[in-house]
């Protein structure tokens, strides 16, 4: 393990509850829901007609012009990466480009502008593909984005592995620190797939509740009568820096990023491992990468995104991972039941959560947990206090392909 610490200096977001990191947070810890009925015209002829969209549209925040030359998805991270850069302070700070670094990441990239250019090849012609179809589709397309805005010379990266990209930009962030490559990296996750084609995709694939008359309690972790995930969108992005650099100038710290976990499972393209062994590996290594024991985890923002087979895994993994001592103390929640599923920029948005739970030291609630599985885990279904002195805390994000990335993060 490397003796270089990371800090966090600055967050961003935005979301389906909140259109900045501060909404979003008195959002999450309210307990309200931002899934709501699609009004689209295309949602009509699905069979799930509900998804979490942002409750800011990025072109409100955004210049016109520049939020023209991105994807859905690049506009959702810009707005969070300008929130989280301003947040940090290093807006007004003379940095050296070359220890400067982007990780930012998607699970699919720019789907609606590949869509929306197939349909116009189809209809109007050649002629009438946007010149700017191919940076706006790419999936690194948001990242680099990004780094131009803040001249990022120490690399510009995207990880994309499905649910977990968010949290492996991180992982490849806190790398990055150590190893001496950047002093500074801004690291997160967007996610635009609220669309006709992933929703149908996804409905084939029996992945997404169809609580439509109940859209807010439609994304329902660990409880017995759920029957899906809900879509969400949006983008979270976190600015990392090593402690001494973050020192140097005096930033204000929310937490340390402490270590990292990444496995996979092998098992199935689509389906969890049941026994949870991969999930439980990563744990325990981000536990380890920390130099933290298992019943200094006083708090884990779960993955948790309301499907039957994978909440289940999940719950048995926590307990191999912690151990029966640590598991019975630690407290629980589930985001995703307020947020949907966010895809690529899930674990992201509940890493700031994370990071927002240790620095505040309150826990958001799980909602809609009304009838619960008999997991064997304290679940948070009201707001619940953290104590004072140090703790740690853990997310996790396990995506499709087998992809099991879990993040600690420690008060500072």
């Amino acid at each position: 393990m490397s003796s270089t610490r990371v800090v966090i200096t600055g967050l961003g977001a935005t979301s389906p509850v909140g259109g900045d990191v501060a909404t979003t947070w008195e959002a999450l810890l309210a307990g309200r829901s931002g899934v709501r009925p699609l009004k689209h015209e295309w949602a009509e002829e699905l069979g799930t007609q509900i998804a979490a969209e942002v409750a800011v549209e990025p072109g409100d925040v955004l210049d016109r012009v520049k939020a023209r030359r991105l994807d859905r998805s690049g506009q959702f991270a810009l707005v969070a990466a300008l929130e989280a850069w301003q947040d940090s302070g290093l807006a007004d700070v003379e940095l050296d480009a070359e220890r400067v670094a982007v990780a930012v990441a998607s699970g699919i990239g720019g789907i609606t502008t590949l869509l929306s250019n197939y349909d116009a090849l189809k209809e109007k012609g050649p002629r009438r593909v946007s010149p700017l179809a191919i940076p706006m589709l790419m999936p690194n397309g948001p990242a680099a984005a990004i780094g131009l805005t803040i001249g990022a010379k120490a690399g510009v990266h995207t990880p994309v592995s499905a649910c977990a990209a968010g949290n492996e930009a991180i992982a490849l962030g806190i790398d990055m620190i150590r190893l001496g490559r950047a002093d500074v990296v801004v690291v997160g996750g967007t996610e635009a797939a609220v669309h006709a084609l992933p929703m149908a995709a996804f409905g084939q694939m029996m992945a997404l509740s169809k609580r439509n008359d109940e859209p807010e309690k439609a994304s329902r972790p660990w409880d017995k009568g759920r029957d899906g995930f809900v879509l969400g969108e949006g983008a979270a992005v976190l600015v990392l820096e090593s402690e001494e650099h973050a020192a140097k100038r005096g930033a204000r710290v929310y937490a340390e990023a402490a270590g990292r976990g990444i496995t996979a499972d092998s098992h199935d393209i689509a389906q969890p491992d049941p026994s949870g062994a991969g999930a439980t590996r990563a744990m325990k290594q981000a536990i380890a990468d920390a130099g933290l024991r298992p019943t200094d985890i006083l708090h884990i923002n779960a993955h948790a995104t309301s499907t039957p087979q994978g909440d289940l895994a999940e719950a048995a993994a926590i307990r191999l991972a912690l151990g029966d001592e640590a598991a019975d103390k630690v407290i629980v929640t589930g985001t995703k039941s307020m947020t949907g599923h966010l895809l690529g920029a899930a674990g992201a948005l509940e890493s700031v959560a994370t990071v927002l739970a240790l620095h505040h030291r309150v826990i958001p609630p799980t909602i809609n947990l009304e009838d619960p599985e008999d997991i064997g885990l304290d679940i948070a279904t009201t707001r619940r206090e953290l104590p004072e002195g140090p703790i740690a805390a853990l997310n996790n994000s396990f995506g499709f392909g087998g992809h099991n990335i879990a993040i600690a993060f420690r008060s500072v």
